[in-house]
């Protein structure tokens, strides 16, 4: 019988094999296994979250993992133990309009929650010892607030952004909202666009005091808080820094939808009508993002993306090539707000939802497709990872949340007709 060559054996058995030698530190055999590839592939609809009666907008878990938190249309939080599928606790947000975030505050005992929504309202959810629920206005945008976010490990503050381009910093502490800035456009579209009409905001995990936005143009905006610390008279509406792939500057027809940083620093930015990009921290543009002389490259979204993603732009490929990010392409984002995020303890991976009901799975070196998963009737617009374990939470159109474990038999293949998704 001929023998098996060494270098097939299974990886996540031979690993489970050397930290039982002693040859693998326990405390990286976790890491490595849920970074597999082969558990990737096994991903399968493990249980079906059911008690929502609207679109699930919204799902996160807590620091600990056992915890998920959901708001949806139906303007109702929900608190679930999902390994049961059991609601632990639901109640009214107080918002009158659909809840597009809610997330757990940290080192709160998972008891301090706070959502934003399409009424524009930003509300903080105390629960109490006897498990009632405490509600309370803390501040407002003038239009639909989509997300908001934590500044890393602080059980006190947070940031928001809205339709009204405003940028908003809060404290739990005080229970006051502080008005950082308005988000404008570029000088040469202030005829049409009075202000950027803001979709997503993200903090640097590495450094908590740089976070990003994003919205109705091409560019994502870097902040310094510790400049409007300094000195809060100066105009702290000047980013210290812009992103955008070359061939979309002056693009009018793209706007982005969802922002995420990685562990590494890495930007991850979602366009609508376009594809997703990923940025590392020398690939921004500047204080001055438009170029002296245009890029003349093809704007067609079907020409972006080499045998390895990267963006083709031939007249600036060659003299400057830090300004390429990696592309990953083959979901649709047009008719929604669809969030975007990575996956693995070292975000091995990047994941989106999409306009066909599906979600997409890419290795985020080299931007390969390698999963794509049905998880929705109509568009997928949350994904949600957990924080140790391979895991996801999905949502969208439809009123359920779909959790997904690695309990497939087989490995899945990628569809044969993914070009035409």
């Amino acid at each position: 019988m001929n023998k098996r060559p060494r270098n097939t054996v299974y990886k996540p058995l031979r690993d489970l094999s050397n930290r039982e030698l002693g040859e693998l530190p326990a405390r990286v055999f976790p890491n490595r296994l849920a970074a597999s590839e082969d558990l990737v592939l096994r991903l399968d609809v493990f249980r079906k979250l059911e008690k929502h009666r609207g679109c699930v907008n919204t799902v996160c878990f807590n620091a600990d993992g056992d915890i998920l938190v959901s708001g949806s249309d139906d303007r109702r939080i929900i608190l679930w133990d999902w390994q049961t599928g059991r609601s632990k606790l639901s109640f009214h947000s107080g918002h009158s309009n659909n809840v597009f975030q809610a997330k757990f505050m940290p080192h709160c005992d998972d008891r301090s929650i706070i959502t934003c929504a399409a009424d524009g309202q930003v509300r903080h959810a105390q629960i109490l010892e006897n498990e009632g629920v405490e509600t309370k206005l803390l501040g407002s945008h003038q239009g639909r607030a989509h997300k908001l976010a934590i500044e890393p490990g602080s059980p006190h503050i947070f940031y928001t952004c809205g339709e009204d381009g405003l940028v908003q910093h809060f404290d739990l502490r005080t229970e006051t909202a502080t008005e950082l800035f308005t988000c404008t456009p570029l000088k040469d579209r202030w005829n049409y666009m009075p202000v950027i009409h803001l979709n997503t905001i993200a903090i640097d995990p590495r450094n908590p005091n740089l976070f990003a936005v994003a919205g109705s143009d091409e560019y994502t905006r870097l902040f310094d808080i510790r400049k409007y610390k300094w000195d809060a008279s100066t105009d702290f509406g000047q980013p210290i820094d812009y992103f955008c792939p070359p061939h979309l500057i002056g693009d009018e027809r793209v706007g982005i939808t969802g922002l995420a940083f990685s562990e590494q620093r890495e930007l991850l930015v979602s366009y609508n009508d376009e594809l997703i990009y990923l940025f590392t921290q020398d690939m921004g543009l500047g204080l001055d993002p438009v170029p002296g002389s245009p890029i003349s490259v093809d704007s067609d979204t079907s020409e972006t993306g080499g045998s390895h993603g990267s963006v083709q732009s031939p007249s600036k490929m060659d003299a400057d090539e830090k300004i390429t990010p990696q592309v990953f392409k083959g979901h649709r984002n047009c008719e929604t707000v669809k969030g975007v995020g990575f996956f693995g303890p070292n975000c091995e991976y990047v994941v989106s939802g999409s306009d066909c009901g599906r979600i997409f799975t890419w290795k985020k070196k080299g931007g390969q497709l390698i999963r794509v998963m049905e998880a929705d009737k109509h568009v997928v617009n949350c994904i949600e990872s957990h924080p140790h374990t391979t895991v996801l939470a999905s949502s969208g159109i439809e009123h359920d949340i779909k959790i997904w474990t690695p309990k497939a038999l087989e490995k899945a293949t990628l569809p044969k007709n993914i070009e035409q998704v």
